[in-house]
């Protein structure tokens, strides 16, 4: 920062205007914006992309690329989740789906990450897409697009933990069934596990940042060792001869898993990749801790989806040259088709130490998606989006310059994390696992919401982007260029197809009953009706989108835009050529 000069009466250092910034904003392009508590701030470079988007700094930034990616990677757990939804991947469709569709897949996969990562770099906040889908939408559609994808996108956020946590919960007991032929897990067992799980992600999310920084780190690293070990172990320890079945077998054989035709059961297969790789847009919400965070945040979401698709391939071959009877494999009496395909076609010491890494990296998982989801909880709370909201929204000290400053609300000024937010979720998540007891389609439609809520949230504001925003959008350093429309457009027409292919049941005509329905529609829609009934009966007469909490004037008028606080989303949105209405 320069020269000093005056803007509206106040003096000190130089202080920016959101045009001097690469943002989609929804502030007015030549305001000014400063803090009010302390006007003469110096602003480093991410503080002020995140003032340009109307924010205060709430977080340290101590996430840089590699720690913003390792969260991510450890919210994608790419071995445990694999693992996880083996069920639809091998069941579903055979090997023929973990092969040439896995990789068909992928190319929908990775162009809804390139678009996220694009959005990302123009507007790094802890909202992410709720914030993006708000500033994008045509003018009077602000408030609703973003309420639409705010919920969806905290729908799948919040059922991530729970969900990878009775995962792991479930292979934990069964690598002690194996150990021990006599012992049957029951579920009262595996939700007081679960639960468990659930209790300790929350202590560590609640730490200070750069603690839950470094602890990610060391987990995503074990979680990409793990995956490299299994990788290997697998195919150099398999005690069935021959050891591989024949590629003409592997990518051309389609199991009969479902009453659906062949490409009907491969794409049913593709729950399991989108479940998989719907972690990478932790990077977005964590942007606010990340340094460089227009840069750093979508090449992490950019690295995730391509790293994790890649090494996800590289299992799923692994599996589908070695599996032997897949039908033995999804039947099991273990409960759990993973530990009963390791049991299948590995010795027993070699079965568990493998289920044992998976295990671990699970665990690194869990606590990945308690972090990503308690930030996007805080975002949400900031803007008023909840019931109480500004409980969840308070943060544990706000940092300014060199010092912290405690909370208006006189919170806890020592780990400056939203431990508010990290508690909901947590308890949240334990009222989930209660699906435990109604059976496994019950349990299952945390999964179902992973993967439909999260991708419904990823691709509206693609879709915005891409269809309805004309130039109001302005990229950020990180962006597609001229590759920008054509990727969009494969994202939307990937996700529209996967959506109604979500909810398909994998049994038909008077086969159909309730014990093999695919609830989805139901655990999903269900939800999203009463919160759009909500918006409709009251919400918005009073929800605007997402408020700012800076002052911001205009250079040489007297005329100030918006209170802390208080100002709000109209629907009419701007970039850098864009304007505003002025609030009172």
């Amino acid at each position: 920062m320069a020269d000093c000069k005056e803007v509206n009466g106040f003096s000190g250092k130089r202080h920016h205007s959101v045009t001097e910034e690469p943002v989609t904003s929804i502030l007015k392009s030549n305001e000014v914006f400063y803090d009010p508590e302390n006007p003469d701030r110096v602003w480093d470079r991410d503080e002020e992309v995140l003032a340009a988007l109307g924010y205060r700094p709430e977080f340290k930034r101590e996430f840089g690329f590699f720690t913003s990616f390792s969260v991510s990677f450890a919210v994608l757990g790419l071995l445990p989740s694999f693992a996880t939804t083996l069920y639809y991947g091998m069941g579903y469709a055979g090997t023929a789906g973990m092969t040439w569709g896995w990789l068909v897949a992928m190319i929908g996969i990775q162009s809804v990450a390139l678009g996220m990562a694009e959005i990302c770099s123009a507007m790094p906040t802890s909202g992410g897409l709720y914030y993006a889908s708000a500033v994008l939408a045509p003018p009077g559609w602000g408030p609703l697009a973003s309420w639409i994808t705010g919920w969806s996108n905290w729908m799948g956020q919040i059922t991530g933990a729970p969900s990878v946590n009775y995962g792991t919960a479930s292979m934990m007991l069964a690598a002690a069934s194996i150990s021990n032929p006599d012992f049957v897990p029951s579920n009262y067992q595996v939700f007081l596990v679960a639960t468990l799980l659930m209790i300790v992600h929350g202590f560590i999310s609640s730490m200070p940042t750069s603690w839950v920084a470094r602890f990610n780190a060391t987990g995503s690293t074990f979680n990409m060792l793990a995956l490299i070990v299994v990788i290997i172990i697998i195919p150099s320890t398999v005690k069935t001869t021959p050891k591989f079945s024949k590629s003409s077998d592997v990518w051309g054989t389609i199991y009969q898993g479902t009453a659906w035709p062949n490409g009907i059961a491969i794409i049913m297969s593709w729950v399991a990749n989108i479940w998989t790789l719907s972690g990478y847009d932790a990077p977005f919400h964590l942007s606010e801790e990340c340094s460089n965070a227009n840069i750093a945040s979508p090449r992490a979401i950019v690295m995730t989806s391509s790293v994790g698709g890649s090494f996800g391939w590289f299992l799923s071959l692994v599996v589908a040259y070695t599996v032997r009877d897949i039908e033995a494999v999804i039947g099991s009496d273990l409960g759990q088709p993973f530990a009963a395909y390791c049991i299948q076609v590995l010795p027993q010491k070699v079965a568990l130490a493998v289920l044992s890494m998976t295990i671990i990296a699970g665990f690194s998982m869990g606590q990945g998606c308690m972090v990503a989801a308690s930030r996007v909880t805080f975002a949400y709370g900031r803007d008023g989006v909840f019931p109480f909201s500004k409980v969840w929204a308070k943060v544990c000290a706000r940092f300014h310059g060199e010092r912290a400053v405690p909370d208006r609300e006189q919170v806890n000024n020592k780990t400056q994390t939203p431990v508010n937010a990290v508690i909901g979720n947590c308890v949240a998540g334990i009222l989930m696992l209660l699906l435990i007891f109604g059976g496994p389609l019950a349990i299952g439609a945390l999964f179902s919401i992973g993967a439909i809520a999260q991708y419904t949230a990823f691709t509206i504001p693609i879709f915005i982007r891409i269809f309805l925003v004309g130039n109001r959008f302005r990229p950020g350093p990180w962006n597609l260029g001229r590759l920008s429309l054509p990727i969009g457009c494969i994202a939307c027409a990937f996700v529209v197809l996967m959506l109604p292919v979500l909810c398909f049941p994998s049994v038909t005509g008077s086969d159909l009953n309730a014990q093999g329905m695919n609830w989805t529609c139901v655990v999903y829609g269900g939800p999203m009706f009463l919160a759009m009934v909500w918006w409709y009966l009251d919400a918005r007469k009073w929800f605007k989108g997402p408020k700012v909490n800076l002052e911001h004037v205009m250079p040489g008028r007297g005329e100030q835009y918006g209170e802390i606080q208080a100002k709000e989303l109209d629907g009419d949105s701007s970039s850098s050529t864009g304007s505003r209405e002025k609030l009172p």
